[in-house]
């Protein structure tokens, strides 16, 4: 019989990649206005990696992978890591970390999409409705004039989208793949492969390094909250996800992200909030509702029928 999830564990999972995970655009912003994107990230997830395998080493946790596991956590850190998340510290460059955000969260769409162009897996009622509920929300915020306005932002916006399609695909990969069971020792794989790419491709794209001794006191604090927190305790939260729960839930963390990311860019850095967006920000909140909640909508059980005992209906 399978192991029942603590409930604990994934409410503070969930809060991880919800709250921690909005927070990194915020601090992504601030440290790629001073370093090189690529070295950037590849210095957060290397070091991370690190931190995580001496962790291992001193809690007595065995880090011996096989060679398929090897593989598959080197395929995940490119999916998440190289290509998913060192485009996007590249992209803020060129946009605001709240934009980045909200374009990202067309993120539980793609994932469903993918889910039934590859598995053929039906979408349900409530997650169409959560879904549809996210796009209107998402259209409100990125139509809004004083974002689209600027056209050096739109390479930013094609990039993000890629890296979308990358997360996406990445989250239905590893809630399938044969991967370390241990959340730690899959994340420290995942950290250290991806940050490796990462360094291989700021080296080919010829970026100037630096030591942390020059940066300033905000990057030096920036790059210390990315790697404790946004990339060991919240990257291994969404490991942890992804094997407990449904790749379209775990998904959910984009529509709840670019909220926290909007509030602290306002705070920090005085990117703009506006009516149309608060009200947005409440349509995307109503959709994580209804791809969470595991209730059935009355208008759609009088159409589909009453549904068995047994069948979850998202």
């Amino acid at each position: 019989m399978a192991k029942t999830p603590n409930s604990v564990l994934v409410v503070l999972a969930f809060f991880s990649i919800y709250v921690i995970w909005g927070s990194t655009y915020l601090l992504n912003k601030i440290a790629v206005a001073e370093l090189a994107p690529f070295m950037l990230a590849s210095i957060r997830f290397i070091t991370a990696g690190v931190l995580i395998f001496i962790l291992c080493k001193s809690m007595g946790i065995s880090i011996a992978i096989t060679k398929k596991q090897l593989k598959n956590t080197i395929i995940a850190g490119f999916l998440f890591l190289t290509f998913g998340n060192g485009i996007v510290v590249w992209a803020l460059k060129y946009v605001d970390s709240g934009f980045a955000a909200l374009e990202i969260s067309a993120q539980p769409l793609i994932v469903l999409l993918l889910l039934r162009i590859l598995d053929g897996k039906k979408i349900k009622a409530m997650s169409v409705v959560g879904v549809v509920l996210g796009i209107i929300g998402m259209y409100l915020l990125v139509s809004q004039q004083q974002i689209i306005g600027e056209k050096s932002s739109f390479i930013g916006m094609a990039m993000i989208f890629m890296c979308l399609l990358s997360w996406a695909y990445g989250s239905i990969f590893v809630s399938k793949a044969d991967l370390p069971t241990n959340y730690f020792v899959n994340t420290g794989y995942q950290m250290l492969s991806g940050g490796i790419m990462l360094l291989l491709s700021s080296l080919a794209f010829g970026e100037s390094w630096s030591f942390p001794s020059t940066w300033s006191g905000e990057v030096q604090i920036s790059m210390i909250l990315l790697i404790l927190f946004g990339s060991i305790v919240a990257f291994t939260s969404f490991n942890y996800l992804l094997k407990i729960v449904s790749p379209e839930k775990v998904a959910t963390s984009t529509y709840v992200n670019p909220i926290i990311a909007m509030s602290l860019g306002w705070y920090f850095l005085n990117e703009q909030i506006t009516i149309q967006s608060a009200i947005a920000a409440i349509v995307l909140l109503t959709g994580v509702y209804f791809i969470n909640t595991k209730k059935k909508l009355v208008i759609f059980s009088r159409f589909y029928g009453r549904v068995g005992k047994n069948q979850e209906v998202e």
